[in-house]
């Protein structure tokens, strides 16, 4: 066990003890601690094993912007890990790091608890954290515990404008020249939401059919959505097409990159409009086809490409309904249409 002058009375007792129970199980204590020995010099540190660990978790994020949180929140946050084994991770260290953000940064806080319990996780299964084992960043039963509970973030919903106000914000729109503006047109005739409209890549329009198809890597619910391009839609695309610059329909300044995801944000802060968000303008939509037509709430949330129904009604639900939710997104057009007109 060592020198009596290197190793304490209290840390020999509890040193014997375990070695009394390795031979009890049938090992050898001392071939078993060299065993341990060599076994802790080829695990890896936290830091090492979540760097080989990133490709694989990223690739199941369809956000780049998400990909690159996983890595950034781990180094700002957990770098008091970085170069301890991963079966040296203990309840303490944990604390260490998440008690200082706990209450300023409980969003974040949560986040990076999450993403350390899902390191820990993925080294347990490759056999790196010897049985008998319990995660220390678990929540639930261990940590809730030890820290309070957090407060539910009232998010509330996006700001929306009301519908009736649509046409003449639109009106407005149009009288501005940026790629910005036209991408925030198409945003509201179509419904969608600002990065399928900032993703769009000319590849995906068949504009002879009016049809704009989104794969399902671009979409949240990870499912191809077709979208029912009214005239007003095809018109703008049309226009767009002939100062057509690589493969993005609404160009950034980079080459063969897309707009910013704050392009639309800024356009609606150069109208004095921040009040509002991009994101309001579904809001607008499902609001004026509940209040303002007949369609049945199923094609407005196709529309809006929402999930509707339960797994079972899914399953047997085959189509997309894309000639109804043409005939809502035509309906919609000349709603904003007709009420531009009557303000002239």
């Amino acid at each position: 066990m060592g020198s009596v002058s290197r190793v304490s009375l209290a840390n020999a007792r509890s040193r014997a003890a375990e070695a009394r129970t390795v031979l009890a199980a049938g090992q050898n204590p001392i071939l078993h601690r060299r065993i341990a020995a060599e076994r802790r010099s080829a695990v890896p540190t936290f830091r090492a094993f979540t760097d080989d660990l990133l490709p694989e978790i990223c690739k199941g994020f369809r956000n780049e912007k998400h990909q690159a949180q996983w890595a950034s929140t781990l180094k700002a946050y957990a770098a008091c890990l970085d170069d301890v084994p991963v079966d040296g991770v203990t309840t303490d260290l944990i604390l260490k790091v998440l008690t200082p953000i706990w209450h300023i940064r409980a969003e974040t806080a949560s986040r990076v608890r999450g993403r350390i319990e899902r390191v820990l996780d993925a080294a347990r299964a490759k056999g790196l954290i010897a049985p008998p084992w319990e995660n220390p960043a678990r929540w639930r039963g261990h940590l809730s515990n030890l820290l309070p509970q957090r407060q539910k973030l009232s998010r509330g919903h996006h700001p929306a404008m009301p519908y009736s106000q649509v046409p003449d914000f639109l009106k407005a729109l149009r009288e501005r020249r940026s790629t910005a503006a036209r991408a925030l047109e198409l945003a509201v005739l179509c419904a969608s939401r600002s990065g399928e409209v900032l993703g769009a890549e000319w590849s995906e329009l068949d504009l002879d059919a009016g049809i704009w198809t989104i794969p399902g890597h671009r979409m949240k619910a990870a499912r191809q959505h077709r979208v029912p391009l009214s005239l007003p839609a095809q018109t703008l695309l049309k226009k767009m097409s002939e100062g057509r610059m690589g493969d993005y329909v609404f160009p950034g300044q980079k080459l063969n990159r897309p707009l910013s995801n704050m392009a639309m944000e800024m356009q609606l802060c150069r109208m004095k409009l921040s009040h509002f968000t991009v994101h309001g303008f579904r809001s607008s939509f499902r609001d004026w086809a509940c209040e303002a037509t007949a369609f049945p709430r199923e094609i407005a949330e196709l529309a809006l490409a929402h999930v509707v129904g339960d797994q079972t009604e899914r399953a047997y639900r085959r189509g997309d309904a894309l000639d109804r939710r043409r005939e809502l997104m035509d309906t919609w057009a000349e709603f904003l249409e007709l009420q531009e007109e009557n303000h002239e």
